[in-house]
C-alpha cells in the first residue's frame, strides 16, 4: 500500500456537484481510524460527514472551511506511515483553546477561534451560543448565526456573510428561477370538515401511532391522489425530455436555523396517512437536530411547502430544480361563507398553490390539478 492517500470530494447525490467545508474534525499529524469521520460539508440540500477511507495520519489539510470545492477536488493527504507522519506534522501556529465541561473535551478549531476573536466573543459567552457540531462542537456557522446579536445598532450597517448552506441555497434557487419559466396558480380549499375529524382524533391517533395528526399529513395523501390524475405534475426535465415518475417521492420544505431544508419521503403514494405522518415527524426533527443522511434528501420528485403554519396566507415559492413543480400551503383562516342552498356558515379556508415550470405544462394543466387536490382534501375526510 502506498503511504500517502489523498482524499477527494466525494459524489454526494445525484445532482450535487460541489459542497463547501464545514470544520475538520482532526488536524494535521492526528491518529484517524478507517471510516472515522474527517470531516464536515455542506451542500443546498444536507450537511454530511466525509469519514476515512484507511486508517492512519492525517498529513495535510488542503481545503479550508468556508471553502467550496467540486466533486473530485482534493480535500486531505493522508499518511499510512506513522513515523512518516509524526515527523512531518508541523506545529499548528494558532493555537487551539479547550474548555471543559463537565468532563468533556470540546476542541475549538483555529477558524472558530480567529471568527470569535473578529466578532470579539468571549470564551465566557460559549455556552449561549448553540451548537451543531459532532459530539456539540462549535462550527463556525454556530458562531456566524450568534453574530447578528452581537452588532452594534451605532453602526447602522451589518454585513453578514453567507453561510455555506444559504450560499448553496441561493445558487440552486437562482439557477431554477431563471432557468425554469415560473407559472403560478391559486385556489381556495374548505378543510371545515378535516380541522373537525383533526381536532376530534388528534389524541386519540398520537396515543395510536406516536405522531401528530396534522393537516400536511392529509394535503400529502391528497396530493398523491391527485398526481395518478395528473402525473405531468411529479416529473422532471432534462433537455428536451420529459421524465414522468410513477413513485411520488415527496419533499417536505423544513425550516431550519440556517434555512430551508427538504427531507424526502420516498413512495409517499404507497403509505397511509399514519405513515405519511410518522415520517412528516421524523423527517422534520431530522433536519432540525442536522442528522439528516444525503439519502434523506435526494431523489424528491414533487415538493410541498407549508408557510401557513407563520400565519402568511399566500405564497408563491420556487420550484426546487430539477423537479417541474412545487405546491404552498396557507395560513388556515375563518371566514363567512355562502354555502350550496345560500346559507351563510363560518367556514375554515386555506388557499393552496401551485408554482411549475411553464415549459412542461400549461395552465389549464395547472388548474385541472388543483381542482383534483380541492376534490380530495374537501371529499375524502377520513382516516
Amino acid at each position: 500500500m502506498e503511504d500517502y492517500i489523498k482524499v477527494t470530494l466525494p459524489k454526494l447525490g445525484e445532482s450535487i456537484l460541489s459542497a463547501t467545508i464545514v470544520q475538520w474534525f482532526k488536524k494535521p499529524g492526528d491518529r484517524i481510524e478507517r471510516d472515522e469521520p474527517l470531516l464536515e460539508v455542506a451542500t443546498d440540500k444536507v450537511n454530511s460527514e466525509i469519514p476515512s477511507p484507511v486508517a492512519g495520519f492525517l498529513q495535510e489539510i488542503l481545503a479550508q472551511p468556508d471553502q467550496e470545492l467540486q466533486v473530485g477536488e482534493p480535500l486531505a493527504l493522508l499518511s499510512t506511515n506513522a513515523e512518516a507522519a509524526v515527523l512531518s506534522s508541523a506545529p499548528v501556529s494558532t493555537p487551539v483553546a479547550v474548555v471543559i465541561q463537565e468532563e468533556n473535551e470540546t476542541f475549538l478549531s483555529p477558524a472558530v477561534l480567529r471568527l470569535l476573536q473578529e466578532k470579539k466573543i468571549p470564551l465566557g459567552e460559549l455556552d449561549k451560543i448553540p451548537r451543531s457540531g459532532q459530539g456539540g462542537r462549535l462550527t463556525k456557522q454556530d458562531v456566524e448565526g450568534y453574530c447578528p446579536l452581537k452588532v452594534s445598532v451605532a453602526a447602522g450597517v451589518e454585513r453578514v456573510k453567507m453561510t455555506g448552506l444559504r450560499k448553496a441555497i441561493a445558487e440552486n434557487m437562482v439557477k431554477s428561477f431563471y432557468e425554469a419559466p415560473h407559472a403560478s396558480l391559486i385556489t381556495e380549499v374548505d378543510v371545515t370538515r378535516l380541522m373537525k375529524l383533526i381536532a376530534e382524533n388528534k389524541q386519540a391517533f398520537l396515543q395510536k401511532h406516536g405522531a401528530k395528526l396534522t393537516i400536511t399529513a392529509f394535503v400529502g395523501r391528497a396530493l398523491c391522489r391527485a398526481l395518478q390524475v395528473y402525473p405531468l405534475i411529479n416529473s422532471s426535465l432534462e433537455n428536451d425530455t420529459i421524465v414522468m415518475k410513477r413513485f411520488v417521492n415527496l419533499g417536505i420544505a423544513v425550516s431550519v436555523d440556517q434555512g430551508v431544508m427538504v427531507p424526502v419521503i420516498r413512495n409517499c403514494q404507497s403509505l397511509e396517512l399514519s405513515e405519511i405522518s410518522k415520517q412528516i415527524s421524523q423527517l422534520a426533527e431530522k433536519a432540525r437536530s442536522q442528522r439528516l443522511s444525503p439519502q434523506d434528501v435526494q431523489d424528491g420528485s414533487v415538493t410541498m411547502t407549508n408557510f401557513g403554519m407563520t400565519g402568511t396566507m399566500i405564497g408563491i415559492p420556487i420550484i426546487r430544480y430539477p423537479e417541474v413543480a412545487i405546491v404552498g400551503l396557507g395560513a388556515i383562516v375563518k371566514k363567512v361563507a355562502a354555502m350550496p342552498d345560500d346559507s351563510i356558515a363560518i367556514r375554515s379556508v386555506m388557499h393552496v398553490s401551485l408554482t411549475f415550470d411553464h415549459r412542461v405544462l400549461d395552465g389549464l394543466y395547472g388548474c385541472g390539478f388543483l381542482a383534483e387536490l380541492k376534490k380530495h382534501l374537501e371529499e375524502d375526510v377520513s382516516l
